[in-house]
């Protein structure tokens, strides 16, 4: 019935009037086809690809080179979305995550409103890594981070770098992970500060021993034994004679170290050198920083990790000796 309605009314229309419906309609499906046409993404869109919006760039110049770039179709249309959905805020910069096709109104409304759908990462930076062995981790990460750039930026905050584990987005870079670090250890260090104030001790001391402590024991036990033990000898003059130093010297440890080694002329090497080390060796954590702190005293004035792990002190050098022939043999 409808239909047939219709019908008779266009039949009633005069054969000009019924020739301006149609081609108005024509015009109107061509016109929405091509504007479908050009909003939707280029052949050659590069999915899987960032795109980096630089602060500060122009809408004009951005435009073109999204167009340039094979992201849009038309400069205009994408200009023309942007103003409406953008108003006064406009472009928001940053790195987008072009994962697959996009029509040109998605993409202003994904430039406008900051929708980076940038995925998280989380690294894990153990306790007791140093500056070196960071910058390895978190440049495997993160394509945006070098080694030698973290090491560049990072090299005067030996010490001072949390270890923790931290969630960052993948384009994240040197000096955002170096802020976190730092912004994390400075929360941690704040719980212990009236420790700190009565200790005696500056903080970079502090930080110096709880490195090295850090890398000598593993239980809080043998921290705060081995923590009173290295006190105590800075206390009577004597060299710290750690081997834990001689990581950051040449990467050796304990049982790959040979009398060579002992004399190798570094500030760190502490068998040559009195005193604490120029820098902290590692980046403690705040276990080994409250036993720098909270030391416990006792007759020993040597220790020993055996292969097993467990620690063995000596009042003496002779009893230390002897327990070097009984456990490292």
């Amino acid at each position: 019935m409808f239909w047939f309605k219709i019908k008779n009314y266009w039949l009633l229309l005069s054969p000009t009037l019924r020739l301006i419906i149609c081609a108005s309609i024509l015009v109107f499906i061509l016109f929405i086809s091509g504007l479908i046409f050009i909003i939707s993404a280029p052949t050659n869109f590069p999915s899987g690809t960032m795109y980096t919006v630089k602060t500060g760039v122009g809408l004009n110049a951005l435009a073109t080179d999204l167009s340039a770039k094979q992201i849009i179709k038309s400069p205009f249309i994408f200009k023309s979305f942007s103003v409406i959905l953008g108003g006064t805020k406009g472009i928001m910069a940053g790195d987008y995550v072009l994962s697959g096709k996009e029509s040109t109104f998605s993409l202003a409304l994904r430039l406008t409103r900051g929708d980076y759908r940038l995925e998280k990462i989380k690294i894990t930076l153990p306790e007791g890594l140093n500056i070196y062995e960071v910058a390895k981790l978190v440049s495997a990460k993160f394509t945006k981070i070098n080694e030698v750039d973290f090491l560049s930026k990072a090299k005067n905050l030996e010490g001072y770098l949390f270890p923790d584990t931290y969630i960052f987005q993948t384009n994240t870079g040197v000096y955002t992970v170096i802020e976190a670090m730092q912004a994390n250890f400075a929360r941690k260090i704040s719980t212990v500060s009236d420790l700190i104030n009565k200790s005696g001790h500056s903080e970079s001391d502090i930080i110096k021993m709880a490195s090295i402590i850090e890398e000598e024991a593993r239980t809080m036990e043998s921290r705060q034994i081995v923590s009173g033990i290295l006190w105590k000898r800075l206390s009577l003059g004597m060299a710290l004679q750690v081997d834990a130093s001689f990581k950051y010297i040449n990467g050796k440890g304990t049982k790959d170290l040979s009398l060579a080694d002992l004399k190798i002329d570094s500030p760190y090497n502490s068998y040559l050198y009195k005193g604490l080390p120029p820098t902290p060796i590692c980046n403690p954590g705040l276990g080994s920083i409250q036993a720098a702190l909270t030391p416990t005293q006792t007759a020993y004035l040597f220790f020993l990790t055996d292969k097993t792990g467990n620690m063995h002190y000596a009042k003496t050098y002779a009893e230390h000796l002897l327990n070097k022939q009984k456990y490292l043999p």
